[in-house]
């Protein structure tokens, strides 16, 4: 087994989630059925988590982290005017593979509930460029609960299969509550391959280039 990482750049309410491990079969699913065989190269848009990294490394996998909350990207996307400023920006943020490698899994965690349409969509155009056909991208999107926290979660994964989000409760914001057809329209080329709704209210959704 081979696991590489590396990492880019540098008023109180109760959290409308529970902070308790829920199950998240597609995510479940998605590692399991990651070859051993072949080489993985992942793309984390979230922040380096030593659970997830260590549930990788029984893969043969290159892990790119590129954590968009703590280093601004969620506020440059946001912020970036549309056109050709936006999808530089977004081409800016990501890493771009070693020479021959493209990402072939995508974990979006909670992080597209946090980006405009606009934004969501100039990031995935600029994933998909560096992604192989088939790719796989995993989200969890506010749906049941009409507030989220004001930072995104800090999602790892359980030893029971199971993933819990660690962040620290905090002050919250409306929930953008995006349906599966704004989703379809905003995640580049890629399309919702399955989508469950989950205990903690959330939809869990698999896309596929």
């Amino acid at each position: 087994m081979a696991l590489t990482a590396s990492l880019r750049r540098g008023s109180t309410r109760v959290p409308p989630h529970s902070p308790a491990a829920f199950h998240a079969p597609l995510f479940h699913d998605l590692v399991a059925g990651l070859d051993t065989a072949e080489r993985h190269v992942v793309l984390d848009l979230g922040a380096a988590s030593t659970a997830t990294l260590a549930l990788l490394g029984r893969f043969r996998c290159r892990v790119e982290i590129v954590d968009l909350a703590y280093f601004g990207g969620i506020k440059e996307l946001n912020t970036a005017a549309p056109g050709r400023a936006l999808a530089g920006t977004a081409e800016a943020l990501l890493p771009y593979p070693p020479t021959g490698d493209a990402f072939d899994l995508v974990l979006c965690w909670d992080l597209p509930n946090y980006l405009t349409l606009n934004a969501l969509s100039a990031l995935m155009n600029a994933i998909r460029q560096r992604a192989r056909p088939g790719a796989l991208a995993h989200a969890l999107i506010f749906y049941a609960q009409r507030d989220m926290q004001e930072q995104p979660g800090r999602f790892v994964p359980t030893a029971d299969g199971k993933l819990k989000d660690r962040s620290t409760p905090g002050t919250t914001i409306a929930a953008p509550r995006y349906s599966p057809e704004e989703l379809g329209k905003s995640m580049g080329r890629f399309v919702i391959d399955r989508a469950r709704l989950l205990s903690n209210g959330m939809q869990e959704f698999l896309f596929r280039l």
